[in-house]
């Protein structure tokens, strides 16, 4: 999912969720029909720096595929802070739109309310055949061992976003690859009303997105192989306590960061505000906000030690957006052209390269478009050291739960109270608590 990206606070509780059989575009049925053949509706997520970005960037080519089928399509850009609650509203009220992008975190716990058109062989044949996705990509598309529940559309992955003239005014010749490097760095760079890095600090998606990673350079997982939640173990313990830590004892996070949300970090980063951000896909953001490509270098996100890879050395969780469809849409034929134009070469190029996202679809990731020194890290992370968040159906509420207590927490390091190994795991144990019994 695209960070950015608030999680749902206080959404529908997707326990309701799973008493809906079917819902969406407009069939009684929950099968699916094609009563409305020359229309389709479609939720785009917030993926540019404005919905009038997301815009001016999707109108052009839905009406390409307007002009191509006959299909009018009707856009709504949803804001992340909304996405969820809309989803798991629409799974139980039956009214949805046609075809929806949403959070490749959230697949497997939407998969598990029976609203989405699974996508086995027959529909994928229909858009062009499985293999035409990269393999990381496919792995956060529903629970293992189940047909996926939607397609990959956009792919992005965490990297180190840092300020060159910052870093060479403090004397730092080259990016942070360790998070000792990274403190040390950041706490040259925090004077003078300015701050080593950014961070979203009220936004719990982020929070779960880095508390992820750490965990996994810890050796920990937030749940059990059999998919039972296990948040207080000592690795995820002492992961979140390190990433609450940049704030509340290395001091390279301003304490102000504890209430951003909505991409402030992101902002300050683009006016030099602080002088390094962890971010997802970063640049077309940044230039939207008028930074210079030259000003800032990327580079992987820092590790506990050695180079970014599998295990212990993962640096980022699979980001990226999926496209679904409502298996009880009113145009099934139709939902089902329109995911195969989304991600058709052609399409898949255009789309990705506005959102300095890395397509999922092999042959548009090979394009010379994407062969950009920041490319490069975005892929090779992909490739090599992301791995992707619990494909569980309980994942949704893991996040609003340990991704509210982690804001919780920064809110306690702003404020100057002492953030120790026994709040941390008392924040954790509560937010286990809200978990759904097994």
């Amino acid at each position: 999912m695209r960070s950015i990206r608030a999680a749902a606070a206080g959404a529908v509780t997707l326990s309701l969720a799973l008493a809906a059989t079917a819902c969406g575009g407009g069939s009684a049925t929950g099968g699916g029909s094609n009563d409305s053949p020359k229309t389709l509706t479609y939720w785009a997520s917030n993926q540019g720096a404005s919905i009038e970005v997301d815009k001016k960037v999707l109108q052009p080519e839905l009406d390409k595929f307007e002009k191509q089928t006959g299909i009018k399509v009707k856009l709504e850009v949803v804001p992340w802070s909304d996405l969820l609650n809309r989803i798991l509203t629409a799974t139980t009220s039956g009214q949805g739109p046609d075809v929806l992008n949403i959070g490749n975190t959230w697949s497997a716990s939407l998969q598990a309310t029976g609203a989405l058109l699974p996508w086995d062989a027959k529909n994928f044949d229909k858009i062009g055949g499985r293999d035409r996705f990269v393999a990381s990509a496919l792995g956060s598309t529903g629970a293992e061992g189940k047909d996926p529940a939607a397609v990959p559309l956009y792919s992005m992955s965490y990297a180190l976003y840092y300020n060159k003239k910052m870093f060479a005014d403090a004397g730092i010749s080259e990016p942070p690859a360790t998070w000792d490097e990274l403190v040390a760095d950041g706490r040259k760079l925090s004077k003078d009303g300015k701050w080593g890095l950014g961070a979203e600090g009220s936004n719990p998606s982020e929070n779960i997105h880095h508390a992820f990673v750490f965990a996994k350079q810890h050796g920990a997982d937030f749940f059990t192989p059999e998919g039972k939640a296990d948040f207080t173990n000592d690795g995820v313990v002492t992961a979140v306590k390190q990433y609450v830590d940049l704030m509340a004892e290395d001091k390279v996070i301003a304490p102000g960061n504890a209430e951003y949300a909505q991409n402030q970090s992101v902002s300050d980063f683009a006016k030099g505000r602080t002088a390094m951000l962890l971010w997802q896909s970063a640049s077309a953001n940044l230039t939207s906000q008028g930074m210079s490509e030259d000003d800032y270098g990327i580079a992987p996100v820092p590790v506990q030690s050695g180079t970014p890879g599998t295990g212990k050395q993962v640096n980022s969780m699979v980001a990226g957006i999926n496209l679904a469809v409502f298996k009880n849409t009113d145009n099934l034929d139709g939902a089902t052209r329109f995911v195969k134009f989304m991600t058709s070469d052609d399409e898949q190029t255009i789309l990705n390269k506005a959102y300095s996202s890395i397509p999922p679809v092999k042959n548009a990731q090979s394009d010379k478009a994407f062969g950009s020194a920041a490319d490069a890290v975005l892929k090779g992370t992909l490739a090599k050291s992301a791995a992707a968040l619990p494909q569980v159906a309980d994942e949704s509420q893991f996040e609003t739960a340990v991704g509210t207590a982690i804001k919780g927490l920064f809110a306690d390091a702003a404020a100057g109270r002492p953030v120790t190994t026994g709040t941390v795991e008392a924040a954790l144990e509560k937010a286990q608590q809200q978990m759904p019994a097994a």
